[in-house]
């Protein structure tokens, strides 16, 4: 009689270890990237007074924001060079290499002099340094989301994906609380003399523990898998744009809908409130902080129910809501009370949350292996550079010309839209292979219309 199978536990537990591993890899290095992008924004008027003292307070801001759309027009750089590595050498190499360029680069930048020391010099050091920031920006999501997808059990691909924003919005929430506590303990003198350089500072730290944790960690089953098949992309650039240009485009739609949304509501939001509808710079600070904390929560819950009842229904709530009730909420909050201002920045937040959640898996299930990192990179920064960076900018703008300081609302109300238009033309992926036809050296088949094509599963190393 044969013996009953027992379960290697062991083996399991070193699983679902590896699994925790990657996900802390896989997120540390958005939190680090999210926490100095967000204390740049959240500081912007400060920055302007440090760097740009000579303009008025509009000009400077716009300049300071101006330095923020600089460092978006670089990512597609960025994403071209980390793409096309990650997905000839690995995900794990890009891994590395972005998270030590942000922590040098948010280095330099705690501790570069200001205007009235070094004159001229100071702001263009100061655009040197999102300069880098931003090349480094361009790799991290797409090597991030990669990698999170591909280590993530297929059953619950939604939920592995989604840490990767969690981690973006723990980091904006812990850059909220360290703005609060810098306007709570600091003069406003001191903190537009030395202070603003602490949080700066104390994000050097982090990437270096992000950095050290990437460094041990293997890469992907699936990249491994290309690797034993010998069919990693030779120009994963060129075969995105001439066998994936249908995802690519999908994606650019998806990550539009996200990076747009992402920016009001979590980096401009705060300014607007400050400077356009008259609030304190501490009550601003701890709307975001809480509107952050409801995301944090929310977000994971949001990646769970995509792998329950699938990515489509879940983006098309969120896409609907943000058409809809944009511009009410805008209204509501622009009566200047507290309970308005704290309801509308809450539920803008609830919207956002529920796109992060699902976003990023949606997207990496569109690529195959081959070309995943490199798509998902370029459609990122291109997005990210051409419409979400410059929104801070273009709103500041919109509001001071026009004077009507609705503007933001009706701006993500044509972002839902984007966002019903791009869902729409997305078949629903949940739980399906990442590993596609040309993955496993097969030409891909022509699908049958109105049927969505599921690849055999990869081979496991």
């Amino acid at each position: 009689m044969t013996a009953p199978t027992v379960p290697d536990t062991r083996a399991a537990q070193a699983d679902r270890r590896a699994v925790r591993t990657s996900t802390i890899a896989g997120s540390i290095g958005v939190l680090v990237h999210w926490f100095d992008w967000a204390v740049y924004a959240y500081m912007a008027t400060t920055i302007s007074a440090v760097f740009f003292p000579e303009a008025s307070k509009t000009a400077g801001l716009l300049a300071t924001f101006g330095v923020f759309a600089i460092s978006f027009l670089v990512r597609p750089i960025g994403a071209v060079i980390f793409g096309r590595l990650g997905d000839k050498l690995g995900r794990t190499t890009t891994l590395t290499v972005v998270i030590l360029s942000m922590a040098l680069s948010t280095l330099v930048l705690g501790i570069l002099p200001g205007y009235a020391t070094i004159g001229i010099v100071a702001p263009i050091l100061l655009i040197a340094t999102r300069v880098v920031q931003g090349l480094a920006a361009g790799g991290e999501f797409g090597s991030a989301a990669a990698f999170l997808g591909e280590f993530s059990p297929a059953h619950r691909r939604g939920f592995g994906c989604s840490w990767l924003e969690f981690g973006s919005l723990l980091g904006f929430l812990l850059a909220s609380f360290v703005v609060l506590v810098l306007e709570t303990v600091f003069t406003g003198d001191q903190i537009t003399g030395w202070a603003w350089r602490i949080p700066f500072l104390v994000t050097v730290p982090l990437g270096l523990i992000g950095f050290y944790i990437r460094r041990r960690i293997e890469d992907t089953p699936e990249f491994r898998a290309l690797q034993e098949l010998e069919t990693v992309a030779s120009s994963p650039v060129r075969e995105v744009f001439r066998s994936n240009w249908r995802e690519f485009l999908k994606t650019c739609g998806m990550e539009t809908f996200m990076n747009v949304t992402f920016y009001v509501v979590l980096v401009y939001l705060l300014t607007y409130q400050e400077v356009s509808l008259g609030f304190d710079a501490g009550r601003a600070a701890l709307l975001s902080t809480l509107g952050s904390a409801l995301a944090l929560v929310v977000v994971p819950l949001a990646g769970a129910a995509s792998d329950k009842v699938g990515r489509r229904p879940v983006l098309f709530t969120a896409a609907i809501a943000l058409t809809v009730l944009s511009v009410p909420l805008f209204a509501l909050m622009r009566t200047g009370t507290t309970g308005a201002a704290l309801i509308s920045t809450m539920g803008l937040a609830l919207i956002l949350a529920i796109i992060l959640g699902t976003h990023a898996v949606t997207v990496v299930e569109l690529f195959p292996t081959r070309t995943r990192q490199t798509g998902l990179s370029i459609a990122y920064a291109v997005t990210a550079a051409l419409f979400a960076g410059t929104a801070p900018y273009l709103l500041t703008w919109l509001i001071d010309a026009t004077g009507n300081t609705m503007m933001p609302g009706y701006f993500l109300a044509f972002v839902g839209v984007i966002g019903i238009i791009t869902v729409a033309t997305i078949r629903e992926s949940r739980g399906i292979d990442l590993m596609k036809d040309e993955d496993l050296g097969r030409a891909a088949p022509a699908p049958a219309p109105g049927t969505v094509t599921v690849p055999p599963a990869a081979p496991r190393v």
